[in-house]
């Protein structure tokens, strides 16, 4: 497999280097991307010097350093700003400093000093630098703002004042490799949005108060943004504020229209027949079913259920009861659920054979977290004539409180 690079100059001495990494299959060795996804690291060219603000994955540093050199000679840089030290951005660091002679400053947040150490066990020079900070280089003022849990402690973003342009690292990028480099094509955009809301659940999901925090801290700066250049996918030129927003309804988890997720774990096909009923209630009623099933035949991965899940209006969860529990594909998923995103209605079907665990165990662990149970419906066996009506019920309320 070939791989793809693109090396293109956004503004004057402002350069975007991407490598589409067509070889991962699962990011954070975790979520299923057959997507794939990029990797993008900038590189600003001054009279005075150059900088270069993040990096590849260390089997891609090579690649990194020779594109690089297409540009100017690694020597040359004076400054490489480490945003963050997660592995897929930082990987390619010691390479990179050791083809500049180790004459560059590391520029990073004092937390990620120490993690840069254990991590590859170099020690560079480090310029250690505050919240708001300003650093002077290739011509260029650079303000540093930290941006802590988007998505690791360390994490910080660079403004340059002169080009108006935000670095911010993970934030705000997404998982794919867009067929272009910037949101100038509107159907490019609608491509990728779902593959940012995969990201945003899955990634950064966890920390999502932090990103309405951070997002509320680059307003309060006042910043005039005229391009967003994420870690990874798009640059938003034509309208960085789209991102931005889009994050931001994402943390909040506002609904995309009616869209009801549904996801039903059966063993042998009967619970399937139960959540069968509840999406065809879902579509009679103007919902919109986004259906998962786990069943012997598929198993839907946890990263395109927990991207639907952030933007969905409610859940529907439908399990069977297996050794006194809740069928297990079903039991972990919730647990993903209550972490990544944020607190929806929820509507459980419980199924047994001789003593029923799914409504009380579900309800327990997503109360708890501070989801709604609107209803649990359990019943022995298959679904009978009564059960399909309390279903049905039981999703004309759900929609009805959602």
């Amino acid at each position: 497999m070939s791989l793809r690079i693109l090396c293109q100059e956004i503004e004057r001495g402002f350069y975007l280097l991407r490598v589409d990494d067509e070889r991962v299959n699962y990011f954070e060795g975790i979520w299923s991307i057959p997507e794939r996804v990029t990797y993008n690291a900038y590189l600003l060219v001054g009279d005075d010097g150059a900088v270069l603000f993040d990096g590849w994955k260390t089997v891609y540093a090579d690649d990194l350093i020779e594109v690089i050199g297409g540009i100017m000679s690694p020597r040359d840089l004076t400054h490489v700003i480490v945003h963050h030290v997660e592995p897929d951005h930082s990987g390619s660091l010691p390479k990179v400093l050791e083809a500049n002679g180790f004459r560059a400053e590391v520029v990073a947040h004092p937390i990620a000093k120490p993690m840069i150490g254990s991590f590859y066990k170099i020690s560079p020079k480090f310029r250690l630098v505050r919240d708001g900070e300003e650093i002077s280089a290739a011509g260029e003022r650079i303000r540093l703002i930290h941006t802590p849990w988007l998505h690791w402690p360390e994490t910080m973003m660079s403004y340059l004042v002169g080009h108006k342009i935000l670095i911010p690292c993970d934030a705000f990028g997404g998982y794919s490799i867009p067929r272009t480099i910037f949101d100038d094509n509107d159907e490019v955009v609608r491509e990728y949005l779902p593959s940012v809301r995969k990201y945003v659940a899955t990634v950064i999901g966890f920390y999502r108060q932090h990103i309405i925090r951070n997002i509320e801290k680059l307003q309060g700066l006042q910043l005039d943004i005229s391009i967003v250049a994420p870690a990874h996918g798009l640059v938003w030129r034509r309208n960085p504020q789209l991102i931005i927003d889009y994050y931001r309804s994402l943390a909040e988890g506002h609904p995309d229209g009616n869209k009801i997720l549904v996801v039903s774990g059966s063993m042998y096909g009967l619970m399937g027949e139960a959540a069968r009923i509840a999406v065809e209630e879902v579509e009679r009623l103007g919902g919109r079913a986004a259906s998962y099933w786990f069943n012997d035949l598929e198993q839907p991965p946890f990263s395109e259920i927990i991207g639907d899940a952030i933007d969905s209006r409610a859940i529907i969860l439908a399990a069977p009861t297996y050794e006194a529990g809740v069928y297990p594909l079903i039991d972990n998923l919730v647990d993903l659920i209550v972490k990544k995103i944020p607190p929806k209605p929820v509507l459980i079907l419980g199924s047994y054979g001789w003593a029923g665990a799914v409504a009380r165990r579900l309800s327990e662990k997503l109360a708890a977290a501070g989801f709604k149970i609107v209803g649990a419906v359990e019943f022995k066996g298959s679904p009978s004539e009564e059960d399909a009506r309390r279903i049905r019920d039981g999703v004309r309320k759900l929609l009805e409180q959602s």
